[in-house]
């Protein structure tokens, strides 16, 4: 039985599409392989996952191939593939540059993976194929979730957006929705494996509803959530602040298991620069959209996507961005150095802004986001909270003996276990006993410990990977889907 690893970078859009990459590996008798403790590959096929977003994102992706390509000689049978938005940019570059690689393909066919294999292996040459429009909707493929609990649910694909600092519209295509009934149907068939959470997933994810004709749909479909038995807490992202409309606050208030947090793109305060970026929005309606949220949901947890340094930007733009934080006090914020990103309309703008000169107002934008968050996180020192066990969420858990989760407003929680068992996808209550910036501590062990479908999902998947035979051991379940990305990385490819 041949085996496969996956390597993903990017974005959850990425990370979704190599749960359903597993889907169909497995679907075509593959099974993953364990992980070598000593950084060498045992898999016999490889896929790469790429993410263009970033300026460097072909000399990691040739790196990493490069370091492959003695283990591929040295073992006859093994393949290599290459996919995502730097495989669609790039074609047959990838080849060229790397002609060990086996397998090309794009965004839009992500299905044709396990053919276009096995005729590379016939053919014994590589198989490029790029489709140049979505040729399947990825919710109808195979998938092997990361988590048993929680899980992304895709609602549209694509973006109609023209952002300057953005390559994924071109690589990803214009906005495609489901319809939602499909949408609907799929959790409901999640909730009935045991899944209690979901995150609703889309490039701009409240522009839903374009491609149907119905301007409210997004808020259609988060009310429909809130009838499904058995689904607990429902999350989306990524919004765009120009298709963030009030009756999509309303939904989000009015639905008891829409939770009460936001990841709304900011990327700057400048009116300027945003009209640089091609962002059809103002500072004064940002800040409103806040202010109506907060009237709405006065215990909403905010989070956003900024941009530093992007051509043009003067210290006046940069202090606007500084206001805007101070005035929306967001929970937490993902920073980003501007970079070129090739093939996008700013990498060729005047004003490149010195690297000197964007160090220092990133240092000062971290500085101050990490004030306001750790203020904010004080704020709930004392409260009791519901938490959803999760897992691989605390990388000191074992050397601190606690449990970790996530709180309704998606704020992490370390905890000090209950006295009774709990699983992963379990819930329990805990009082805050301290604050950090980027998560709260309940020092007494927690309590009130609620047994769920998702914890006997979680306990199915273990017990099913500790019977499989050596070699190919899936192990432990990884809660990777619908949790924030740390600090360093953006939850989204930070063109929403």
């Amino acid at each position: 039985m041949k085996s496969y690893e996956i390597r993903t970078y990017g974005c959850q859009m990425n990370v979704h599409d190599s749960e359903r990459l597993a889907g169909l590996l497995e679907a075509a008798g593959y099974v993953r392989a364990p992980k070598g403790e000593d950084g060498s590959v045992s898999a016999d096929v490889v896929v790469f996952n790429t993410c263009a977003v970033r300026e460097n994102a072909d000399n990691r992706l040739y790196g990493n191939l490069g370091r492959l390509a003695p283990q591929k000689a040295a073992r006859p049978g093994m393949q290599i593939a290459v996919g995502g938005c730097l495989a669609q940019k790039d074609r047959d570059t990838i080849v060229k540059k790397a002609p060990w690689v086996d397998v090309v393909f794009g965004t839009h066919n992500i299905g044709s993976l396990p053919v276009l294999l096995e005729r590379a292996r016939i053919a014994e040459e590589a198989q490029v194929e790029i489709a140049e429009s979505l040729e399947t909707f990825p919710s109808t493929l195979p998938t092997r979730r990361e988590s048993a609990y929680a899980a992304w649910v895709s609602i549209s694909v694509g973006c109609n957006n023209t952002c300057t600092f953005c390559i994924v519209p071109a690589l990803r295509g214009k906005e495609k929705d489901r319809r939602p009934g499909d949408i609907l149907a799929e959790v409901e068939a999640l909730v009935a494996e045991g899944v209690i959470e979901v995150t609703l997933l889309g490039q701009n994810v409240n522009a839903y509803g374009s491609d149907i004709g119905d301007r409210e749909a997004f808020s259609k479909l988060l009310r429909a959530c809130g009838k499904i038995d058995g689904l607990e807490r429902v999350r989306f992202t990524s919004p765009h602040p120009r298709d963030f409309t009030d009756d999509v606050i309303a939904a989000m208030a009015e639905t008891p298991n829409v939770m009460h947090q936001l990841h709304m793109p900011l990327q700057s305060g400048s009116d300027t620069v945003l009209r640089a970026m091609r962002r059809s929005y103002r500072q004064d309606r940002y800040l409103g959209i806040i202010e109506k949220v907060r009237a709405a949901m006065p215990d909403a947890a905010i989070s956003t996507d900024i941009i530093v340094g992007f051509p043009g930007e003067t210290d006046e733009d940069f202090e606007q961005t500084l206001h805007v934080v101070r005035e929306a006090r967001f929970a937490q914020a993902f920073t980003f150095q501007y970079s070129k990103r090739p093939g996008t309309p700013a990498a060729e703008m005047e004003g490149q802004v010195p690297k000197a000169v964007v160090q220092e107002r990133y240092e000062r934008l971290v500085a101050l986001q990490e004030e306001i968050s750790w203020a904010e996180n004080k704020k709930q020192v004392g409260r009791t909270l519901e938490v959803l066990v999760a897992e691989g969420e605390g990388r000191k858990d074992e050397a601190t003996h606690r449990l970790s989760g996530r709180a309704p407003d998606n704020r992490l929680v370390h905890f000090a276990p209950p006295a009774e068992p709990v699983r992963p996808g379990d819930v329990v209550m805990a009082r805050i006993s301290y604050a950090a910036p980027h998560h709260l501590l309940a020092e007494d062990p927690a309590f009130g410990v609620r047994r769920t479908p998702a914890g006997d999902a979680w306990e199915r998947r273990t017990s099913a990977a500790a019977a499989r035979p050596a070699g190919v051991m899936l192990g432990l379940p990884t809660i990777g889907a619908p949790v924030p990305a740390p600090a360093a990385a953006a939850p989204g490819c930070g063109c929403d």
